[in-house]
C-alpha cells in the first residue's frame, strides 16, 4: 500500500471516528471469510460500519478523537464497528454474533468519551433498541393525557346518571 492510499484511509477513518456515537474494537482472528461476510451483512443491515484496518492506521486515525483513549488496545488483528446513531445496536449484533462464533472477540469500546469493557458492552446490548425506547416514552407521554381525558369525562357521565336516577324517581312517584 502506498503512502497516498494510507493517508486517504487514515483521513476517512478519522472523520468517521470523530462523528461516531460508539466504536467497538474486535479481534477477528480465526474467522473464516464466510463468517466475516455474515457479520458485515448483519452490521450493514443496522447501519453500522465494520472495517478491518492496520493498527498503525487506527492509531493515527484515532488522534484528536474520543477513540484515542483506547489506542493502546490496537494490538493484533483489529476491526472496528462504528455507529453514528444508536449505540445499542452494534453492541447487540456483535454480542449475539460472538455467542455463535467464539472466534470473534470483543476487546473494548468507546462511547461518549468513556471506555467500555466487555461486561459494559454486554450490558449495553441487553438494553432495548432506540425504537423500542422511543415507543415506551411515547406511550408514557400518551398515557397521561388519555388518563386525564378519561377522568374528566367520568364527571359529566356520573352527573347524567344522577340526573337520570332523579328523573326515574320522580316519574315513579
Amino acid at each position: 500500500m502506498d503512502l497516498k492510499t494510507k493517508k486517504q484511509i487514515t483521513k476517512d477513518l478519522h472523520e468517521r471516528l470523530a462523528k461516531s456515537s460508539i466504536v467497538i474494537l474486535t479481534d477477528y482472528k480465526g474467522l473464516d471469510v464466510e463468517s466475516m461476510n455474515a457479520l458485515r451483512r448483519k452490521l450493514r443491515e443496522v447501519d453500522v460500519e465494520y472495517q478491518v484496518a492496520k493498527n498503525t492506521l487506527l492509531v493515527r486515525a484515532a488522534e484528536d478523537t474520543e477513540v484515542a483513549i483506547i489506542k493502546d488496545s490496537f494490538v493484533g488483528p483489529s476491526a472496528i464497528a462504528v455507529s453514528f446513531d444508536d449505540p445499542v445496536t452494534p453492541a447487540k449484533v456483535l454480542t449475539d454474533f460472538s455467542k455463535d462464533n467464539k472466534k470473534l472477540e470483543i476487546k473494548i469500546g468507546v462511547m461518549n468519551g468513556k471506555v467500555l469493557d466487555l461486561e459494559q458492552i454486554k450490558a449495553l446490548s441487553a438494553l432495548p433498541s432506540r425504537e423500542v425506547m422511543l415507543a415506551r416514552v411515547l406511550y408514557g407521554l400518551n398515557a397521561v393525557p388519555t388518563g386525564l381525558v378519561t377522568a374528566l369525562s367520568d364527571v359529566p357521565r356520573r352527573l347524567v346518571n344522577v340526573l337520570q336516577a332523579i328523573k326515574d324517581q320522580k316519574e315513579a312517584a
